[in-house]
């Protein structure tokens, strides 16, 4: 039988999250712990300091939604940290120590919440028995508080840091009292980020600023068309310019190393290569769109009820309608250009790369290195910016394979232009909805056929003919709708696709909430009034749609020349409802001067960070919904950087009104949610104002 200290060790060496190893920094069997021995170890996460700093090291990443902030807000509130020295930083990748580790699906503060709540409580009660042990009285007669633990009854104090390391001794409580919400103080506060100085100040370190000695920079020459191979190469006038140290082929193509990224680049540009372009070199949108169109009637039921065919059938002309919704291949367009730094020895590898998915990224490496996973060591800096892309292994298979055919250390980076063209899309869809509505003019019939591609398969699909990525957002419906049916259609995947920010939702908020506007100007009905009334059994939605509508002023005229368009949307355990206000000018160009955003996230930890996230997402979807695609000719995408990708820019930035609805629900995902809701909100506030149905993205009129 295990002893409960073994337990602990044993859980945490096979990925038990936040279970506390006990053990002091110079005992560690972690070669990588970064503190000075003098401080105590409390577990793979925690470590308090004899300084009193406790830091948290976290096995998220973060590009910018604010986990090395949240997350010790959570720990730090049930721990009775004293704020002002809470610290956190990335981890180092490790599965023995975290398991499958990957940033995604908004998931990280609502899967971390209640475990580090629990490793705070522990290691609160843990330091409070220390210092009765220490004082000799019943741990009862103390509490601990901003960092220190009182005695009540003698006003005697003990500081974290004094506590630690009789602290590490002990064995963790069972099961921890945590806090009531009514006494929290830190969660549900606003509070600056972490890394906000650094980040201001230029001092905050990401992957593009790493570098480690006899490093080389790397970029690499790819196929200019989807999935081409290599066939022939001349070096010789790239191996002639200044500062080129070496040409490398590998696998995805031919690597040009140099002193730095100038020389690479123009290195890079003077090759001579020749490609076989393959299969797809005939793939275009088109081509590809009328594909799905074929396989439209194809398509497995993912979600039936009552008898939606029927109902339609035999429904009056006038009460049916029947549209297409269609939306492209769209880019990532992350702030920060991919990069890693990899250097390849000869029994081990070490990276050093922004990635949200450490697990994956070390078995690619160990693969193309030929060793065992376990001799990947990956560091994780700052992301600067992710949107799923981060969770590619491209960029770090170049970067190994480069590193060590080269035999020297490298930073891979990729250009704008080679990131654009990488093939790492969100997919193009074709969606066909009938819908109709009875005498009451209430809709009666729902009937949704998607058409486009499945992400790449992390886990095994419980059925393979169905994607949940490519579903989520149309087959579960929330509206009370008596007769629905929605069917899917996977169809060969000729153009690689990648998860992209809010991943499914982003395509079916924009295609459900516009049909359900649809629906309620087919019968007559008040956007927002059907809304309600189709939605009586979700609480939730209902109060964000009401808080949005008194946010926005819906009752209200809008301004000349603009109208309202309203939406919601539910994603990763998170409600959102907007409003956009909306003008179109002469020349036919759509403006969004605001968006009103009521947001149900449940428990929040960060008001501050959540409004953030909130225009983060409002950015990211305005982008999208007013200029985003990538289209494909002859195999090769035809956008390559800003100047053809472009993005909001600041002077087209709406004003974002954000309330957060804060009543204890079950906690949700933050990085997306707010996402979905904002294209059918700007389509519904033109068809508002123009009456005209906006059903393909990016939106054009005239």
């Amino acid at each position: 039988m295990l002893q409960r200290r073994s337990f602990m060790k044993l859980s945490a060496a096979t990925g038990g999250a936040l279970f506390f190893g006990l053990r002091l920094t110079g005992c560690s069997d972690d070669e990588s712990a970064p503190e000075p021995i003098t401080e105590a170890d409390l577990n793979a996460y925690i470590r308090i300091g004899s300084d009193d700093t406790v830091t948290l090291y976290i096995s998220r990443s973060d590009m910018g939604q604010g986990v090395l902030t949240a997350l010790p807000m959570i720990l730090a509130e049930e721990l009775e940290a004293d704020w002002s020295k809470v610290r956190s930083a990335h981890a180092d990748a490790s599965e023995a120590k975290f398991g499958f580790q990957l940033t995604g699906g908004s998931f990280s503060v609502r899967q971390e919440y209640e475990p580090l709540r629990q490793a705070g409580a522990a290691a609160r009660e843990m330091l409070v028995a220390a210092a009765a042990m220490q004082w000799g009285v019943d741990a009862s007669e103390c509490r601990a508080e901003n960092g220190e633990v009182i005695h009540d009854g003698s006003d005697m104090r003990a500081r974290y840091g004094e506590l630690a390391e009789l602290a590490a001794t002990l064995d963790p409580p069972a099961a921890p009292t945590l806090k009531d919400r009514s006494e929290f103080r830190l969660i549900g506060k606003s509070t600056r980020s972490l890394n906000a100085r650094a980040k201001a100040d230029g001092t905050a370190e990401f992957g593009i600023d790493i570098r480690i000695p006899d490093m080389m920079t790397a970029l690499v020459a790819h196929s200019p068309v989807i999935g081409g191979t290599l066939m022939s190469f001349d070096d010789t006038a790239a191996r002639q310019v200044a500062g080129v140290r070496d040409v490398v082929e590998i696998p995805s193509g031919v690597a040009v190393l140099a002193d730095h990224y100038w020389a690479a680049y123009k290195g890079r540009a003077a090759l001579e290569i020749t490609w076989e372009p393959g299969p797809n070199s005939t793939i275009s949108t088109a081509g590809l769109r009328e594909s799905f169109i074929a396989a439209v009637d194809q398509g497995v039921v993912v979600a039936t009820e009552g008898t939606a065919q029927e109902v339609l059938d035999a429904a009056l002309p006038e009460a049916v309608i029947e549209a297409v919704y269609e939306l492209p291949y769209l880019a990532h367009a992350a702030m920060e250009p991919l990069n890693c730094v990899a250097d390849v020895r000869g029994d081990s590898v070490e990276l050093w790369t922004g990635s949200q998915a450490q697990t994956l990224a070390a078995q690619v490496a160990s693969q193309i290195a030929g060793v065992t996973p376990d001799k990947v060591t990956i560091h994780v800096p700052l992301l600067g910016g992710g949107f799923g892309r981060r969770a590619g292994l491209d960029f770090i298979s170049d970067a190994v394979a480069t590193s060590k055919a080269a035999g020297k250390p490298v930073k891979l980076l990729y250009t704008r232009e080679d990131d654009t063209c990488a093939a790492h899309y969100r997919p193009m869809s074709y969606n066909v909805l009938r819908g109709s509505v009875g005498v009451d003019g209430l809709p009666n019939a729902w009937m949704h056929k998607i058409v486009t591609p499945a992400m790449p398969e992390f886990f095994p699909l419980p059925d393979p003919n169905i994607d949940p990525s490519a579903i989520e957002g149309a087959a579960e419906v929330p509206y009370a709708i008596a007769n629905k049916l929605v069917t899917y259609k996977k169809p060969p995947i000729a153009i690689p696709v990648f998860f992209w920010r809010s991943v499914g939702h982003s395509l079916n908020g924009f295609v459900v909430e516009s049909f359900i506007d649809e629906l309620a100007a087919l019968g007559g009905k008040d956007p927002l009034e059907l809304r309600l009334q189709l939605l009586a059994a979700h609480p939730r939605h209902v109060r964000a749609l009401e808080r949005v509508a008194d946010l926005a002023g819906w009752d209200t005229a809008p301004p000349a020349g603009m109208a309202r368009g309203i939406a919601v949307h539910e994603s990763f355990g998170t409600i959102v409802a907007e409003v956009a206000e909306v003008s179109v000018d002469d020349d036919n160009q759509v403006r969004v001067h605001r968006v009103s955003v009521a947001v149900d996230c449940g428990e929040v930890i960060n008001p501050i960070n959540v409004e953030a996230q909130v225009e983060s997402s409002i950015a990211y979807g305005l982008s999208a919904a007013l200029y985003g695609e990538i289209t494909i000719e002859g195999g090769r995408p035809m956008q390559s950087n800003f100047d053809s990708y472009p993005v909001v820019r600041m002077n087209a930035m709406p004003r974002v009104d954000v309330a957060i609805i804060a009543e204890g629900d079950p906690i949700g995902g933050m990085g997306e949610p707010a996402l979905p809701p904002l294209a059918p909100a700007v389509c519904n506030a033109l068809f508002a104002l123009t009456g005209t149905r906006i059903r393909k993205l990016p939106i054009r009129l005239g």
